[in-house]
C-alpha cells in the first residue's frame, strides 16, 4: 500500500494513525541501504514545489517532493547552484523516476565538489520533518548558526529515512562558475597520484575536484584530474599555474568547458561503475594517504575503482556475493574509516553489513536517537543496521 499524503500535516496524521512500519520513498532512484522492511510505502511524491527563493540571501527551501531537476533549473536561471554537486543516481541504480529534494537529504550522497564547497549536510540550513510521534519539528533555519544539544538538521542529512519524514528542507547556495577547466595527468600509479592531488589542493589555485580514474575504465591508462572553476580568465590562469607546479608529475594539457563538465558528471554519477549491472558497488571514506594501501590490500577482490576526494573517497566494484563483501571488510578493517554497500541485489543487501558495523557504545548511542526520535519504530526499520 502506497499512501502521499498532500502536506506535513496529512503525513502526521497518517503517522500517528499507525501501527505498522513504513517504508519512506521518494522519487525511487537510489536503491541504497538494506533492503525496505515496512508494510506500507509513505510517499513524499504528493507534496512538491520550490517555497522560496532568494538569490540575494543565497538560500532556496523546497518540499521533499520536488525533482532535483526542477530545484537546480531554477537555480541556474539566476547564476547559482547547490554547492555540494548533488549525484543523479539514476545510472548507477539502474532507475528511472525523477531524484528528489527528500531523497537527496536522506541519502546525502554529493558529488566532487564536496572537497571546496562542504557535504550535504554541511550545506542545509533546516528541515522540517514528521517524527515517529505524529509531531512536525522544524529545526534550523534559513541562515548558519551555532546551536547546543542534539543537531537535527544534520542527523537527519544521510539517516536514510529512518529519523523521520522528511517535508521539507533549505539549502545554502552558491554562483554558478562561469568557466570550468580539468588538468589531466595520464599513468601515475596510486601513491603518485594521491601525491599529486595533494600537491593541487594545498596549493592557492583553487581546486574543486580532484580524482583518479583508473586504467580500463574509458581509457587505459590511469588518469589523475583536477578541476577549477570560476570566471574565464581566473580560470585559464589557475589551470596554467597547476600544470606548472604539477610538470614533475607529468601535467601538460586541460580539459575545457563541455569536455570538463561531461568527465565529472560521469566521475559525480558513478557512471564509469555503473556497468556490468551485476556487479556490487562500494565507497569507502578513508585518509587519503591510506588510499593506495587500502587499493592494494583489497587486490584482485576489486574489479573497478577510482578515487575521489583527493583519494579520501574510493568507488570501487566487487563480485556481488558475500564472501567478497567478507573480504573488503577484513582488507579494509585496519584503515581508520568506513565502507558502505552502496548497490546490490536485496539478497545480499540482507545478508552483509551494508554499513561498517557499529561498536557497542556507538550502537547504543545511534539505538538510543531513534528510539527518541521514532519510539514506536515507524521509519524505514533495518534500513542501516538489522537492529535498528
Amino acid at each position: 500500500m502506497r499512501l502521499s499524503p498532500a502536506d506535513a500535516r496529512e503525513a502526521a496524521e497518517i503517522v500517528r494513525a499507525a501501527n505498522a512500519p513504513f517504508d519512506i520513498v521518494g522519487g525511487g532512484t537510489r536503491g541504497f541501504g538494506r533492503p525496505p522492511e515496512g508494510e506500507a510505502r509513505l510517499s513524499s511524491a504528493g507534496f512538491s514545489g520550490v517555497i522560496f527563493h532568494e538569490p540575494a540571501e543565497m538560500t532556496l527551501s523546497a518540499r521533499a517532493g520536488t525533482p532535483i531537476r526542477e530545484v537546480e533549473e531554477k537555480l541556474a536561471a539566476a547564476g547559482q547552484m547547490l554547492p555540494f554537486e548533488p549525484m543523479d543516481p539514476r545510472m548507477l541504480f539502474g532507475t528511472q523516476g525523477e531524484p528528489t529534494v527528500g531523497g537527496l537529504v536522506a541519502s546525502a550522497l554529493a558529488g566532487p565538489r564536496r572537497l571546496s564547497a562542504g557535504a550535504v549536510r554541511d550545506n542545509v540550513l533546516g528541515v522540517e520533518i514528521v517524527n515517529g510521534r505524529g509531531e512536525i519539528i522544524r529545526a534550523g533555519g534559513r541562515v548558519m548558526k551555532n546551536v547546543t544539544g542534539l543537531d537535527l538538521v544534520k542527523i537527519t542529512c544521510g539517516a536514510l529515512g529512518t529519523l523521520g519524514f522528511v517535508t521539507e528542507a533549505t539549502f545554502k547556495l552558491l554562483p554558478r562558475p562561469r568557466a570550468q577547466a580539468t588538468v589531466v595527468i595520464r599513468r601515475l600509479d596510486d601513491a603518485q597520484a594521491v601525491q599529486a592531488m595533494a600537491r593541487a589542493l594545498g596549493s592557492p589555485f583553487g581546486v574543486s575536484g580532484a580524482a583518479t580514474i583508473h586504467a580500463g575504465m574509458g581509457r587505459e591508462f590511469p588518469r589523475t584530474l583536477l578541476r577549477v572553476e570560476g570566471f574565464e580568465d581566473s580560470v585559464a590562469y589557475r589551470a596554467e599555474r597547476l600544470i606548472a607546479l604539477l610538470a614533475d608529475f607529468g601535467a601538460k594539457h586541460a580539459l575545457q568547458g563541455e569536455d570538463s563538465e561531461r568527465m565529472w558528471r560521469a566521475i559525480r554519477d558513478g557512471a564509469f561503475l555503473a556497468e556490468p549491472r551485476e556487479r556490487a558497488i562500494w565507497r569507502a571514506s578513508l585518509k587519503p594517504s591510506d588510499a593506495p594501501a587500502a587499493l592494494a590490500a583489497l587486490g584482485t577482490n576489486v574489479h573497478d575503482s577510482l578515487m575521489d576526494l583527493g583519494g579520501g573517497l574510493v568507488w570501487f566494484s566487487t563480485d556481488p556475493t558475500q564472501q567478497a563483501a567478507r573480504q573488503v571488510r577484513a582488507a579494509l578493517a585496519r584503515f581508520p574509516g568506513h565502507a558502505e554497500l552502496i548497490r546490490a541485489d536485496a539478497g545480499l543487501r540482507s545478508q552483509v553489513d551494508v554499513f561498517t558495523p557499529l561498536t557497542p557504545a556507538l550502537a547504543r548511542l545511534t539505538l538510543g536517537v531513534k528510539q527518541s526520535l521514532d519510539p514506536k519504530g515507524l521509519f524505514n526499520p533495518g534500513r542501516m543496521y538489522a537492529s535498528a
